[in-house]
């Protein structure tokens, strides 16, 4: 995972925990979990207009 191992990870989530408390660490996942899938259908709606628009100069 982006070049990192288990204790840099350990160190990342202690990091997480102490700034960010652990209640607050699930809404934090969340909401990343939510932004991450709507780039991600904007990025695969972008690839599908594009298609289309290749698919309609063609006709």
């Amino acid at each position: 995972m982006f070049g990192l191992g288990w204790p840099e990870v350990g160190v990342i989530a202690i990091a997480a925990i102490l700034i960010f408390g652990p209640k607050k660490i699930p809404e934090l996942g969340s909401t990343l979990g939510k932004t991450l899938r709507g780039f991600k259908e904007e990025i695969n709606s972008d690839r599908d207009d594009d298609t289309n628009s290749e698919q309609d100069k063609e006709l």
